[in-house]
């Protein structure tokens, strides 16, 4: 056989044995948690913090960092088999490919994306902890180190300090690709440490106690709300993750456990000792961008974006809003008229609303600007930069939010309506979105209509900065 003709073989076997992975495991939550259970039930006699020390091996995460606080993964357990080694690695290990392609992430069932790393690293972290509650190391192994060395490579505060991306499938999902690929650290980077650091501490507060990693995983990820929605989940949950993080971890602390994993760093690298000056400016870089961190990750609710819920393209060219505005109007659906409970639901809804709204009506694009899930989700529509349709001759002044469901009779969730009235819009207010005076108006007011509902109505006058 010809050079070319073996070249091409041995091309094409290395592309089978890497898609016979991909054919077993997707990148979902739900698959990569498949994936440990297999490596549980073929090594029973293992306990979680083993089976964590054998996924950190195979995704190749042993540096001098993280070994200062854990254990040597290469020393231990026996060898997996090879497609499944294949796709921890893959899994585990995160990189940014050309391309601007992530990998070492996995999309969960609440909708965002996770990167699987710095998750596991923080539950072994607290599986080692000595005494409840109290875990050495958790933030270097889980965020610290990560959003030291982006704030250390940040040119300018115009970078993005974080960066999230859309998945090429959401049922079968196997490539995300990044929005931006100058960012130095990603929106997955930052949900998987705050993953990381919320079973870190869950698990370091049972000492003793044994459990599975892959039962862990399930309860935390995969768990179903029932017709209450949120107002009816149990606290430790990935929907809750900013709310439990926000509880955990208060700013200053991790200022400090920042400027600590950057001080490592340069010891283990072998650097010489910063100079005062040069410490200084550091300093004050991480605290200006501890204060973007704050306001993305800590005062904003989560927000699935476009390509997350599968909108079709705009029609035609948008217009621009000039920020700030001064109004929040608030809509209920109507139709879809129950609320949803899940991500799939949810997406579900806002496509189907899109699709009247580009057809039926003749619009350029989903008419709100955010739409609140009962699933602990806000939706972008039209987002913060472009005019939407929602409110006849006021929609370049006002931001309109929509909740699914009819709301005439009954009232959202608890969390959905607490999600846009303490969350969305403290975070358009912190991010120079609405002005900090805004006017919040049901949309009966401004058009004649019955949204949002007679009983939401109601409800909404409650709400600080409405006005009659």
């Amino acid at each position: 056989m010809e050079q070319g003709c073996w070249k091409l073989t041995l091309a094409v076997l290395v592309l089978l044995v890497s898609t016979h992975a991909d054919a077993l495991f997707s990148r979902h939550m739900k698959d990569f948690i498949k994936a440990v259970q297999q490596v549980e039930d073929e090594n029973p006699e293992l306990e979680a913090v083993e089976v964590l020390r054998m996924l950190r091996r195979a995704g190749g995460l042993n540096d001098a960092f993280v070994q200062h606080f854990l254990p040597d993964a290469d020393s231990s357990h026996p060898e997996l088999d090879a497609d499944l080694s294949d796709y921890l690695r893959r899994a585990v290990q995160h990189r940014v490919l050309e391309g601007a392609r992530e990998e070492g992430v996995v999309l969960t069932p609440d909708g965002m994306t996770v990167a699987v790393g710095p998750l596991l690293l923080g539950i072994e972290a607290g599986f080692l902890s000595s005494t409840p509650g109290r875990v050495p190391g958790l933030y270097q192994l889980t965020l610290a180190r990560d959003l030291g060395a982006s704030i250390r490579r940040r040119s300018d505060n115009s970078q993005p300090l974080a960066t999230d991306g859309c998945w090429d499938n959401l049922t079968s999902p196997q490539v995300f690709t990044l929005s931006d690929a100058a960012s130095t650290l990603t929106t997955a980077q930052v949900h998987g440490a705050m993953d990381g650091v919320i079973l870190g501490k869950e698990v370091s507060a049972k000492p003793g106690e044994s459990m599975k990693l892959s039962s862990l995983l399930t309860d935390y990820y995969l768990h179903q709300l029932d017709a209450r929605g949120m107002d009816g989940a149990p606290r430790l949950i990935s929907r809750r993750r900013r709310e439990l993080f926000k509880t955990l971890v208060a700013p200053p602390v991790l200022v400090r456990q920042v400027a600590k994993s950057l001080e490592l760093q340069e010891k283990l690298e072998g650097r010489l000792k910063m100079e005062l000056q040069q410490k200084r400016r550091l300093m004050a870089a991480v605290k200006e961008s501890m204060k973007e961190f704050v306001h993305m990750f800590m005062e904003c609710p989560p927000i699935v974006a476009r390509c997350t819920w599968g909108a079709a393209p705009y029609i035609g060219t948008p217009t621009i809003l000039s920020l700030p505005l001064t109004y929040l109007f608030i809509h209920h659906t109507a139709s879809p008229s129950q609320p949803c409970l899940t991500f799939e639901q949810c997406s579900a809804d806002m496509r189907s609303m899109q699709r009247y709204h580009q057809e039926s009506n003749g619009w350029d694009d989903i008419g709100y600007s955010f739409v609140a899930g009962s699933d602990g989700n806000i939706y972008e529509g039209r987002g913060w930069k472009w005019q939407g349709a929602h409110t006849g001759g006021y929609n370049s002044k006002g931001y309109g939010v929509s909740f699914i469901g009819d709301y005439s009779t009954t009232l959202p969730s608890q969390n959905s309506m607490a999600l846009v009235r303490d969350q969305l819009a403290s975070c358009a207010v912190g991010g120079g979105q609405l002005v900090s005076s805004y006017i919040l108006k049901g949309h009966r007011q401004m058009v004649s209509t019955s949204c949002p509902g007679n009983t939401f109505y109601q409800e909404i006058t409650t709400w600080g900065h409405y006005q009659p």
